[in-house]
C-alpha cells in the first residue's frame, strides 16, 4: 500500500469518526428510526401468517396495527419507568441515613475508616440528585421519540418507491438485484439479532423480577426493565445489569445480606440464561470474532455512550456484509468474521 493510500485512509477515518460524534443528535434518531422499520415490517410479516388478515387486510392497515402496537408498548413501558422513577426520587430521605449505617458497619467489620475518606473526598453523595438526572435521560430520549416515529414512517413511504428507483439508479438488472439481496440480508440479521436478544433478555428481567419481587427491593418493574435493556449490550451489559440492583439493596436496607442475594440470584439468571437459552437460539449467527465484539463495543461507547454500545454489534454486522459484497474490501470481512467464512455477494 503507497503512502498516500495511507494518508488517505487515516484522514477519512478521523473526518468520519468526528462525523460521528457531532452528527450523533442526527445520526442516532435515524438509526433507530430504521430499526424500528424494521420492527414495523417484521411485525406485518407476523400478521401475513395469519390467512385472514393476509386475505382480508389490505397492506397499508397492517402497517397501522403494526404501528399501534409498538406505540401502545412504548407508552405503557414509559409511563410506568416514569412512575418507579419518581417514586425512588422521592424515597431518598428514607435511604439516606443507610449510608451512615453501612459506613459504620463496614469501618467496624474491617477496623478501617475507607469510606468515611472516600465520602469526603468525593462530597456529599446525593442518590436523589442520580436518579435525577437519570429521569432527565430518559426524558430526553423520549424527546427523540417522536423524530425516531417520524424517521421511520418517512422510511415506510419511502419503501413503496425504493425498488423502482433501484431499478432507474442501476441500468444492469444484476447490480440491482444484488443491491436487493444485500439489504434483504442485512435486514434479516439485524431483525434477527434483535427479536432472539430481546426473547433472552425479556427471560432476564422477568426471571430477575421475580427475584427482586420475593426479596422486597423499591420498584422492581424499573429494576426488571433496566435489566432487560442493559443486556443489550454485550459482554458487559450482565455484569452492569447485576451489580445496579445489588447496589441500591445496599442503601434501602442498610445492610449487605439483601445485596449478596440479589448478587447471587439474579447473577444465577444471568449465567444460566447467557450460558444456555443465548447460545442456543444466537448461536454464531452474528459470525463476529469476539475481539472485534470488544473492540466495537469500546468504540461505540466512547463516541455514542449507552446508546452506542447497545446498537455496536448491530452497526459491525451491517459493516461486515457490506464489506462482504466487495473485492476490495472482503479481506475487511474476513478479519471481522468469527472464523474467517463469509458469504459473498
Amino acid at each position: 500500500m503507497k503512502l498516500s493510500d495511507i494518508a488517505y485512509f487515516l484522514i477519512i477515518s478521523i473526518a468520519v469518526v468526528i462525523i460521528l460524534i457531532y452528527g450523533e443528535s442526527l445520526m442516532v434518531p435515524f438509526i433507530l428510526g430504521v430499526l424500528l422499520w424494521f420492527i414495523m415490517r417484521k411485525l406485518k410479516s407476523v400478521l401475513n401468517k395469519i390467512s385472514f388478515v393476509r386475505n382480508k387486510f389490505p397492506s397499508w392497515l397492517k402497517t397501522v396495527i403494526a404501528t399501534t402496537l409498538i406505540l401502545g408498548i412504548l407508552s405503557i413501558v414509559v409511563n410506568i419507568l416514569s412512575s418507579s422513577i419518581r417514586g425512588l426520587a422521592q424515597s431518598y430521605p428514607e435511604y439516606e441515613p443507610n449510608v451512615d449505617l453501612l459506613i459504620a458497619q463496614i469501618n467496624r467489620v474491617f477496623n478501617v475508616d475507607l469510606i468515611e475518606m472516600v465520602k469526603e473526598q468525593s462530597g456529599s453523595f446525593d442518590f436523589g440528585n442520580i436518579l435525577s438526572s437519570i429521569f432527565n435521560s430518559l426524558s430526553g430520549l423520549l424527546g427523540n421519540v417522536f423524530m425516531i416515529i417520524l424517521y421511520s414512517l418517512f422510511v415506510l413511504f419511502e419503501e413503496a418507491n425504493f425498488q423502482s428507483k433501484l431499478k432507474v439508479l442501476f441500468a444492469d438488472k444484476e447490480q440491482s438485484e444484488k443491491l436487493g439481496q444485500t439489504l434483504q440480508k442485512i435486514e434479516r440479521s439485524i431483525t434477527d439479532y434483535f427479536g432472539l436478544k430481546a426473547l433472552v433478555s425479556l427471560v432476564t428481567g422477568g426471571l430477575s423480577f421475580i427475584v427482586l419481587l420475593i426479596i422486597g427491593i423499591d420498584s422492581p418493574v424499573f429494576w426488571a426493565f433496566l435489566i432487560f435493556i442493559l443486556n443489550f449490550i454485550p459482554t458487559i451489559g450482565s455484569l452492569i445489569a447485576t451489580c445496579f440492583p445489588a447496589l441500591f439493596c445496599l442503601l434501602q436496607f442498610g445492610t449487605f445480606t439483601p445485596a449478596i442475594v440479589v448478587l447471587v440470584l439474579v447473577g444465577a439468571v444471568q449465567i444460566l440464561v447467557g450460558n444456555v437459552l443465548e447460545p442456543r437460539l444466537l448461536g454464531s449467527s452474528m459470525n463476529i470474532s469476539p475481539l472485534v465484539t470488544i473492540l466495537a463495543l469500546s468504540f461505540w461507547g466512547a463516541i455514542w455512550g449507552v446508546t452506542g454500545m447497545i446498537l455496536s454489534i448491530p452497526i459491525t454486522v451491517v459493516l461486515l456484509i457490506i464489506f462482504s459484497q466487495f473485492e476490495g474490501t472482503r479481506p475487511i470481512a474476513i478479519m471481522l468474521s468469527e472464523k474467517g467464512k463469509i458469504e459473498q455477494g
